[in-house]
């Protein structure tokens, strides 16, 4: 609306200018060439790298080399990786295998940080550049996996976690890339005892060998299910539940989800009739009833996880992306967000008497506009970013406790009480999850441009990205890990 009514203004204004201002024409056409020429002198020397959360244009320099384009695809030699048939060397630590976390929720437990940063501030192990992308680090062991573009090769890497040496690298020749939505892989990978599977921005859905990087199996997962690409890309990180690799595609004849066994890549079921979005496949248990669910284009569906069977389903606003993650609730509830003015609501998921399943929506309000910032749940109130505000809401009300803390379209963690919020900025900042308010407890500068890819607490290990650069800090603990 902001630029409708600029470039409206502007049109204007010229109008003005040529046939009302009173000018003498040879002042009317002087201004008219010296905005001509300050609009094609600008063009030829900068160009838009990207935009903010807010739709702010990113400019640079025209002649600067573009970002993913300067790293070279590496073909590392093979390492003791392969011959570690585990892959770990003995550590203290949790893993962090999958987006979002081992319940794909943004929440580590057991995990007790250190709450003053000032004596025993963050460590930083390295940093280094990456190739393009928003996909963000999964941790298993001493490996840390991601996605990347570089030119025109789309990577899946493996990184050592303490030296962020390159351990392998698996390419395919795909590239997604847009202006405003940047270029490169969107979704993160999801790693197993033995494998990796990847969902690329183009719908590559790969399984990769967890040690060497060798691919076991791959589906163009658009073509095999008559899906369109997604304007923003492909974003759903895949989903391993049982024997299965479930993703989102979007595609037609009941093919909004899709399951592949994990093995052999064999397809095992399909359902739904909506649109992807852009959030991720999750699983949880509402109703005594096991399901995967998952914010599409147009709804919040819940799917039978045995026979890929619609179990509900609830309308949910379609005229922007719909991106953050639903968030299963204790009481068997699940709560809903997106940006645009959209808000936030909380469904209740029953049983019904045929034995089937139920959802009614419990409330319904603006406080919590998640535009692609994921939230968590602490003690009965949700922490989130309102259009990059953090917030904390009342789950019984859904009224806000507290706003306050400019962070822009960030992401962040729960650890126990304590909010690990990573800034759109590149800012680490660590925060006490209460409802007496917003109290900033220790902060530095882990990255040195936009970020809105979610960070990795593989504890006492913290990996951060955005699409330049990757870092890996060691936090300082509390106590030592109790698992």
């Amino acid at each position: 609306m902001t630029y409708g009514v600029a470039g409206l203004s502007a049109i204007l204004l010229l109008l003005w200018l040529l046939f009302f201002s009173g000018f003498r024409w040879k002042t009317r056409f002087s201004i008219l060439g010296a905005v001509v020429l300050a609009g094609a002198l600008g063009a030829g020397l900068f160009r838009v790298r990207g935009v903010t959360g807010d739709l702010v244009p990113i400019l640079q320099w025209r002649f600067a080399p573009k970002a993913d384009s300067t790293l070279r695809v590496e073909r590392p030699p093979q390492t003791t990786l392969e011959n570690r048939r585990d892959g770990r060397r003995r550590r203290p630590g949790f893993d962090y295998p999958q987006f979002l976390g081992p319940d794909r929720n943004a929440t580590v437990r057991g995990v007790r940080l250190e709450k003053n940063w000032i004596s025993t501030p963050p460590r930083l192990l390295w940093k280094k550049r990456v190739g393009a992308a928003w996909s963000a680090f999964s941790v298993s062991g001493d490996s840390a996996f991601t996605q990347e573009q570089r030119g025109e090769e789309e990577m899946v890497t493996c990184y050592d976690l303490h030296s962020g040496a390159l351990h392998w690298s698996h390419s395919d020749p795909t590239r997604y890339g847009k202006v405003i939505g940047g270029v490169g892989p969107r979704a993160t990978p999801t790693v197993t005892e033995d494998r990796v599977y990847t969902m690329g921005a183009t719908g590559v859905l790969n399984c990769l060998n967890r040690f060497t990087g060798k691919r076991h199996w791959m589906h163009p997962t658009l073509d095999e299910n008559r899906a369109k690409l997604n304007s923003w890309g492909m974003s759903g990180s895949p989903l391993v539940h049982d024997n299965l690799v479930i993703v989102l595609v979007g595609g037609e004849d009941d093919r909004s989800m899709v399951a592949y066994e994990t093995q052999t890549g064999e397809p095992v079921w399909h359902g739904g009739h909506d649109n992807a979005g852009y959030s991720s496949p999750l699983h949880a248990v509402l109703a005594g009833v096991p399901q995967i669910l998952a914010l599409n284009h147009s709804s919040v569906v819940a799917h039978d996880p045995r026979t890929g069977e619609l179990l509900w389903e609830q309308p949910w606003p379609d005229a922007h992306p719909n991106v953050a993650q639903p968030l299963p609730l204790p009481g068997d509830r699940v709560l809903v967000s997106s940006g645009y003015d959209d808000g936030c609501a909380l469904f209740q998921v029953k049983k019904a008497a045929d034995g089937g399943v139920t959802s009614e929506e419990i409330w319904k309000t603006r406080s919590l506009k998640a535009k692609f910032a994921n939230f968590v749940h602490h003690d009965g109130f949700v922490y989130g970013l309102d259009d990059g505000i953090l917030v904390c809401l009342d789950l019984e009300t859904g009224k806000r406790r507290w706003k306050q803390g400019r962070y822009g379209h960030g992401q962040m963690i729960l650890v126990e009480d304590l909010l690990l919020v990573l800034a759109e900025s590149g800012e680490v900042l660590l925060l006490d999850a209460s409802t007496q308010g917003h109290r900033i407890l220790g902060r530095f500068g882990a990255l040195d441009d936009q970020t809105w890819n979610s960070p990795a607490l593989a504890a006492p290990y913290l990996l951060v990205r955005n699409d330049r650069e990757a870092a890996c800090y060691e936090l300082p603990l509390a106590t030592p890990l109790d698992r």
